[in-house]
Parts: structure tokens; C-alpha cells; sequence
């Protein structure tokens, strides 16, 4: 049996129970043994989040500055390593990996900043003699819950500013992908953290989940993930008055008018739709695309989708790693039976593909001739399986591409400014992306979507401060 990654809890490593955690691309690998919290394992937790608070809600700004820039220095001088080990354990490209984990040491670098720049206002009160002041503060003990998609950096950006602000907190990462989660916090942890500040319980979000939506000393949740967890979290912290920030899916479309560039349409598109296996809540799968350019569109698209290579995530040459796991696959699998059953025209793709090792593989999959009423145009599949969507002009476009329940990112393909101003302001979405692809954004600026997609303040930047702190207006009589 390898070496067990156990708990964190109020500084000390604990657990007996372990779990293996699988490879996709090489089914019989074990990437490491992860132990899995019980209960009383996060009722512990929580309780030491809880006694941490006091003492960390007020420590030194140089104090937490420090800590967070000595994680972001190890973060990027380990990059190749921690890469991998996320390639190996969530099935993204290497390259993909490395790339992540870099994104993970920038938004620990920036949050060292923003330490040294909390701020405040000093306002004149309208009764003479009277000033007021107002300041942000800490909320108290922070629960984070994670998806498996993005193993490092979601868990960094939440954890980030929780610490920065001056929160503690109390962490459970997927099930699937503990080991890119459990780095991180094993980073912060030898960076000094005063013990209970970060405590991380591995294990099964019946118990472990459960257990932190019950407890009445978790002050606020952040959560990413599926729509119908988002809304158990949603209705667990109203029951006890709890703040709470929701991500949760999306059903992003790419507009493509007739006036765009052929080749930014279809690098775009096949980025947008099909890298990282598609299983990223900003892909695309809807592709909307105008009459006038449809069917070279179409054709250059399919040619591009059939090159995409797919295999070992650490194999140079793959462009496209496995799904993350059985589960996923067969979602993936159904939801392609389910377009052709609809009607809707597989050009490219729709099966498995033999690899050396056995792992999910499966081939990028594209339908056309789909309409938005389709399942496969409402749903969000979470694999690299897209739609193209024909329509007559820019306005039906941007009608089709509103059409949804979600609503967290929408990009355009056109060389009009005209249309593209006008998408930009009329989309409905929390990001639009104007001739690049809807799946990348940067670390220093708001994360977030509106309608199905999301609730609460935006994540990352300095509006992260909305959700990890709070407001204090405080007044003062000159004597």
C-alpha cells in the first residue's frame, strides 16, 4: 500500500482510512492513497477553524503577506511536479496541468498583495463633530467546497483571499481529485499557517459536505459544482442564516457571423468546445453560427475536430487527455446517443478510442443540424461534445445564444465593431469573449455568471472581498 495523505486538522496530520485515487489515462495506476474524513474528522475542523479565528481575524498584514508569498514562490518553483501530479489524477493535458498550477502561484502572489492594500473610507458624517469610517472585515470560519475539474486553481482562489481577508477555513476537495488539493494545503501548511487556520477533510460530500452544511460555527460557503448541490447548499445556509456564493453550470455559446475570420472561428471553437476535455464549466458547446458562413465554417471545423489528438495526458504529443472517469464517460456517452436520437447530425467523433493504456478515452464529438430546443443545446454535458446551431443573421444569434437557462459565459467570432460592442452589452452572460475562446480568463479580474450559473459576488481580484468579508460602518464624535 503506498504512503496514506492524511487530514489536516488544527495542524496535525490525521486519518487511517484511505482511498486509492485512480489515473484516467492509465486506469491501473495509482496515483497516491488519500485518507477520508469522517464527521467528527470535519466537526473537528470546524471547531478548530472556529478557535483559530479570534487570533488570525486580527494578525499582522506582514504576518499573512509572508505566508502567501512563500506558498506562491514553492507553487512556481514546483510547477513540472504539481503538473503532472494533476495531469495524472484530473486528466488534462500536461501542458494544461502546468499551466493551472502556474495560475495557482499568480493568484496566491496577488492575494499577498491585496493584503498590504486593504482599505477603507473616511467619510464626513451629516451631523457636524461626526466622522465616519468604513472598513471591511473578516467573516469567520469559511467552508470551500470544490470540483474536480480544476484541482489547484479553484481551490486556490477561494482559499486565497479567504486567508488573506483574514478568515479561516475548512476545505473538501472532489472526491476524485484530492491530491492536487492536498499539495497546496501541505504548501500553506509548512509556509507557516498558525494551526486551524486551513483544515483540509478529504472524503465523501454525503458525510463530509453534509456535516459542514449542518454546522451552525460554518459562517460562509463557497461553493463550485453541480446545480443540484448548489441548490442543497443554497437551502442549508438559509436555514441558518449563512452567507453563501454559488458556481455551478453552464451552457456557453460561441457566436460565428459571416463577416469572421475562418481560422480564429475554428481555433476558438475547437479550444473552446473540446481542451481539457471539454469538462470545463466556460466550454462552449454551442456554436451559433450564421448562414453565410456555415458550411465552410462547418468544414473547417470537422477537419480541424478529426486532428485533435487524444491520449496520455503526460504523452507530448496529446491535445486531448480522458475523461475523468467512468461516471463522466457514460454522462458523456448517453448525452451523444440522446443528439442523434434527437435528430441532430454526428459529423465527427461519438466513440471510444484505443490508447496504449486503458483509460476514458473518448473522441472530441461534433453535431450539426441541431436546434436549441434539443437536449443536447439545454444540458450541460461536461465533455467535449459540441453542437453547431444554423442561424439566418447576427440578431437570431444573439436571441439563440440568450436562450438559456445559464448564463455564465458567451463569446463572438466578428470582425464588425459594431456587433461586437453590441453583443458585449446585450449578452447574457457574466463574461463575454470577443474573438478568443470562452474557456480561459485571467487571475486578477471578477469570475462569475448570472442567471442558473451562479450566485452571490463575483470570485477572484479584488472583488473576492464582497463574499470574504464584511461591511463595518463605525461613527465617531470629536469630543
Amino acid at each position: 500500500m503506498a504512503e496514506l495523505h492524511k487530514n489536516l486538522i488544527n495542524g496535525e496530520w490525521v486519518g487511517a482510512d484511505g482511498v486509492e485515487n485512480i489515473n484516467p489515462s492509465n486506469i491501473k495506476e495509482v496515483v497516491g492513497v488519500y485518507a477520508r474524513a469522517t464527521a467528527e474528522d470535519t466537526k473537528q475542523a470546524i471547531a478548530a477553524a472556529k478557535a483559530a479565528f479570534p487570533a488570525w481575524s486580527r494578525s499582522g498584514i506582514l504576518e499573512r503577506h509572508a505566508i502567501l508569498s512563500k506558498a506562491s514562490q514553492e507553487i512556481l518553483a514546483r510547477k513540472a511536479e504539481l503538473g503532472e501530479l494533476l495531469s495524472r489524477e484530473e486528466g488534462k493535458t500536461l501542458p494544461e496541468g502546468i499551466g493551472e498550477v502556474t495560475r495557482a502561484a499568480q493568484i496566491f502572489d496577488f492575494f499577498a498583495g491585496e493584503v498590504l492594500r486593504l482599505a477603507g473610507e473616511v467619510l464626513p458624517s451629516v451631523r457636524p463633530g461626526v466622522g465616519v469610517e468604513i472598513t471591511r472585515e473578516p467573516i469567520g470560519v469559511i467552508g470551500i467546497i470544490t470540483p474536480w475539474n480544476f484541482p489547484i486553481a479553484i481551490p486556490t482562489w477561494k482559499m486565497a483571499p479567504a486567508i488573506a481577508y483574514g478568515n479561516t477555513v475548512v476545505i473538501k476537495p472532489a472526491d476524485l481529485v484530492p491530491g492536487s488539493t492536498w499539495a497546496i494545503v501541505d504548501i500553506l501548511h509548512r509556509a507557516g499557517l498558525p494551526h486551524g487556520v486551513v483544515n483540509l477533510v478529504m472524503g465523501k460530500g454525503s458525510v463530509v459536505g453534509q456535516t459542514m452544511l449542518e454546522s451552525k460555527d460554518v459562517n460562509a460557503i463557497s461553493f463550485t459544482g453541480s446545480v443540484g448541490t448548489g441548490k442543497r447548499v443554497a437551502a442549508a445556509s438559509i436555514e441558518v442564516g449563512r452567507k453563501f456564493q454559488l458556481e455551478m453550470g453552464g451552457k456557453n455559446p460561441t457566436v460565428v457571423l459571416d463577416d469572421a475570420d475562418l481560422k480564429v472561428a475554428v481555433e476558438s471553437v475547437a479550444q473552446s468546445a473540446f481542451f481539457s476535455t471539454g469538462q470545463r464549466c466556460t466550454a462552449s458547446s454551442r456554436v451559433i453560427v450564421t448562414e453565410g458562413i456555415h458550411d465552410a465554417f462547418v468544414d473547417a471545423l470537422c477537419e480541424r475536430t478529426k486532428n485533435l489528438r487524444v491520449g496520455d495526458a503526460l504523452d507530448k504529443n496529446t491535445e486531448i487527455g480522458p475523461v475523468v472517469d467512468p461516471g463522466q464517460l457514460k454522462q458523456d456517452m448517453d448525452y451523444i446517443a440522446i443528439g442523434q436520437a434527437e435528430g441532430a447530425t454526428l459529423r465527427v467523433g461519438g466513440n471510444r478510442v484505443n490508447a496504449p493504456t486503458e483509460g476514458y478515452f473518448l473522441q472530441p464529438t461534433l453535431f450539426t443540424e441541431a436546434t436549441n430546443q434539443m437536449r443536447i443545446s439545454r444540458e450541460e454535458i461536461f465533455g467535449p461534445v459540441a453542437s453547431v446551431i444554423r442561424v439566418k443573421n447576427y440578431e437570431e444569434a444573439l436571441a439563440t445564444a440568450n436562450d438559456t437557462e445559464f448564463g455564465l459565459s458567451a463569446g463572438i467570432v466578428t470582425t464588425s465593431l459594431k456587433y461586437a460592442t453590441h453583443f458585449k452589452r446585450n449578452a447574457e452572460a457574466g463574461m463575454v469573449m470577443v474573438n478568443v475562446p470562452t474557456a480561459g480568463v485571467d487571475f486578477h479580474v471578477p469570475f462569475g455568471g448570472r442567471k442558473g450559473s451562479s450566485y452571490g459576488s463575483r470570485e477572484q481580484g479584488k472583488y473576492a472581498a464582497e463574499f470574504f468579508t464584511v461591511v463595518k460602518t463605525a461613527y465617531t464624535a470629536a469630543g
